[in-house]
């Protein structure tokens, strides 16, 4: 699907659970996504930080290695830390079952995220497959921040920047498969704030 469409149908969806304004128009301003998301799974609803709050610090959710025979999934979720002077709200889309969430990692006081690079393990087949395994983060002092998942597979490019600032997520993950190959996370995109 063209990045444009995406964005529309994601503004339609977020019109929908009720994300828009009185005036109709949408809470954010565009949606960043990069190209080397895992192909597993499905979106799920996009969470968003309240009114005034920007991104400036973030969460994961890791799955350490599980050794042979077990089954990795590395990356199961992923938290945005808002803030609005003192104030903190924190904003999860979905997340899988395994794993334990990490500290906080914060931009420098006064900056905000404004792009992201995902570390996505390509397809093995047959094998254990992992997709999502690590993000990063670019903070709008120019201050780049890693978080602490694993480190299969590759970091992809580097999405556009939000120039006034994330303020929402949505995460695409695969939902737990018994006693087939398990993933969770695969894919991530953000909202970049209207103001």
């Amino acid at each position: 699907m063209e990045q444009g469409v995406g964005a529309n149908l994601l503004l339609l969806w977020a019109m929908c659970l009720g994300h828009a304004q009185a005036d109709g128009s949408s809470g954010y301003a565009s949606v960043i996504e990069v190209t080397n998301g895992g192909p597993w799974g499905g979106w799920a609803r996009p969470e968003m930080c309240p009114d005034g709050f920007f991104a400036s610090g973030f969460s994961l959710k890791v799955e350490p290695p599980q050794g042979i025979p077990g089954d990795d999934t590395a990356m199961n979720g992923v938290r945005l830390h808002c803030t609005r002077g003192n104030a903190e709200h924190v904003v999860e889309s979905q997340s899988g079952r395994w794993g334990a969430w990490s500290e906080p990692l914060w931009c420098p006081f006064g900056s905000f995220l404004v792009a992201f690079s995902l570390r996505v393990e390509a397809p093995v087949i047959p094998g254990d497959n992992t997709a999502a395994n690590n993000v990063r983060f670019r903070c709008s002092d120019s201050t780049e921040l890693e978080g602490p998942g694993l480190a299969w597979g590759d970091f992809g490019n580097w999405s556009e920047p939000c120039p006034k600032g994330i303020c929402g997520l949505q995460i695409k993950i695969e939902q737990p498969r018994g006693l087939r190959d398990d993933t969770a996370v695969n894919d991530l995109r953000f909202f970049c704030c209207r103001s």
